[in-house]
């Protein structure tokens, strides 16, 4: 009977044993808008020691990560990054993009409304987003004990890596100068927002988000998310998602270089700092998992670099239409032939060439041999035939991932290098994105914190690698559109 007991206790307590999967307390995504892999050197000199030196000094890596689509702009980024998946399968096509024909914003959704605020700004969602998220996942592995927040300055910027599960995501509404949210989440602010908004409230209609005080309000409302809803406080896995997006307000409109760029990464820099020693103390150092990454770079300003014998300009495929519609309207009648251009995209209008009793890819080639016409333009693919080009293959694959059928348009141009999406005149300042090329899809990837060891690699890594990192880190299957792949040197330190 004793030895049946010893046997007995001896099964409990290895069946407890092996249902104890070790998970941090916490995991937090951290991804600074339009920060390009260069700035984590560029900037090392002035960084203090606490933020991205201590990220690279305690952390891993990956110092040869490239966004694997184009076009790369804010929501695909925020998308790829937090569903390891690419537009072409998780639906996020671009900040705008058309459905049957009609424009659509990447969170927009008129079936909620504000929390928070009465404008617009509140109309928001994840509804667009087909595929699921690290924090859908967890929510899944925890029976939906975890808790996901998102937390940014831009609507998609925090609804995106939340994902469809969250608990809540919290972005700033200018027109009602403080943190919203939206019915999708909650029917009323809870009481601790309203009392923090009432700390960080600026006069309506004052933009922050274009100074250095929009990133200190982001830190701000992260740290109010870890106190109030007592994240990493309990043995479930919770999840924070935090981006800064005054870092690419700044950049369109001064540039990568100057004092306004220096002063946001100044900013971002400490308040990094601040907030990883603010965990350490609410969390435990090594108790939470935190990654840094970017949703993409940007391009260098094209009259700088002209003006250092470096050949730049810019190239504004939605400038471009307006001649290409008039080609048509004049040679076939047809009133408009293109819909939209947007970040080198173009969206035909299919209801008007069937009419017009034309066919849709004699149209397409037509269309694409008009545009190639500008000696700016390298080339224009037809999405539906990327495959076959006489593009490099890294180039081909690249916009092979980013159609998406129903979201994506018809046709992609692809700009000489250093041609900025935008019209280049004498007093540009500033900087855009969009492109294949390194400058926008060069980005950093650092994990730092729970089990991860100290190092880097050069090995080519991509966007779409950091949510399976993440899910593989904490025993979870990866979300459901995920093609990237585990970085092995993270998961399986030697």
């Amino acid at each position: 009977m004793k030895r049946l007991i010893s046997f007995l206790m001896m099964v409990i307590a290895c069946t407890a044993t092996f249902a104890q999967v070790e998970r941090p307390k916490l995991v937090v995504g951290f991804v600074v808008d339009q920060m390009r892999w260069d700035y984590l050197y560029y900037y090392n000199d002035q960084f203090g020691e606490g933020g991205f030196k201590r990220l690279l000094r305690e952390g891993f890596s990956c110092e040869n990560t490239m966004i694997n689509y184009v076009p790369t702009v804010t929501a695909i980024g925020h998308s790829c990054i937090y569903t390891g998946s690419v537009p072409g399968l998780n639906g996020i096509a671009g900040n705008d993009f058309m459905i049957a024909g009609k424009k659509m914003y990447c969170v927009s959704d008129s079936t909620v409304h504000g929390v928070g605020s009465s404008s617009r700004e509140g109309k928001m969602s994840p509804r667009n987003l087909l595929a699921t998220g690290i924090g859908d996942m967890l929510k899944i592995a925890t029976d939906y004990k975890a808790k996901v927040f998102g937390v940014a300055l831009k609507d998609r910027a925090a609804i995106l890596p939340a994902g469809h599960a969250a608990d809540a995501a919290y972005w700033w509404d200018t027109s009602a100068g403080h943190f919203i949210s939206s019915s999708y989440y909650m029917d009323k602010l809870p009481e601790w927002v309203n009392r923090f908004n009432k700390t960080v409230r600026v006069k309506p209609g004052t933009d922050i988000k274009c100074s250095p005080e929009g990133v200190t309000k982001t830190f701000q409302m992260a740290k109010a998310v870890l106190d109030n809803e007592q994240l990493g406080q309990d043995d479930v896995t919770d999840m924070l998602a935090i981006s800064i997006s005054s870092t690419d307000i700044i950049g369109h409109a001064y540039g990568t270089r100057g004092a306004e760029n220096k002063a946001a990464y100044m900013r971002t820099d400490a308040e990094l700092a601040d907030f990883l020693a603010y965990l350490d103390q609410k969390v435990g150092k090594g108790n939470y998992l935190f990654f840094l990454s970017a949703d993409h770079g940007g391009m260098h300003n094209a009259n700088v670099m002209k003006e250092h014998k470096i050949p730049a300009d810019g190239y504004a495929a939605w400038n471009e239409i307006k001649s290409l519609n008039e080609a048509f309207r004049t040679k076939y009648g047809i009133e408009t032939v293109a819909l939209m251009a947007n970040a080198n995209r173009i969206y035909l209008d299919h209801a008007a060439i069937a009419k017009a009793g034309l066919q849709l890819d004699a149209v397409k080639k037509e269309a694409a041999d008009f545009l190639a016409r500008n000696p700016k333009v390298h080339m224009v693919v037809d999405y539906a035939n990327a495959v076959n080009t006489s593009l490099p293959q890294l180039i081909r694959e690249r916009i092979v991932n980013g159609w998406n059928p129903e979201r994506s348009g018809d046709l992609f141009v692809v700009p000489k290098p250093h041609h900025v999406d935008g019209v280049v005149t004498p007093e540009y300042r500033g900087t855009s994105h969009g492109v294949w090329n390194p400058y926008d899809s060069h980005i950093p990837m650092v994990f730092m914190g729970w089990k991860v060891p100290h190092g880097q690699t050069s090995t080519p890594t991509r966007i779409v690698d950091i949510a399976p990192t993440v899910c593989e880190m904490l025993h979870i299957q990866m979300p459901n559109a995920c093609i990237g792949d585990a970085v092995n040197e993270i998961v399986n330190p030697k």
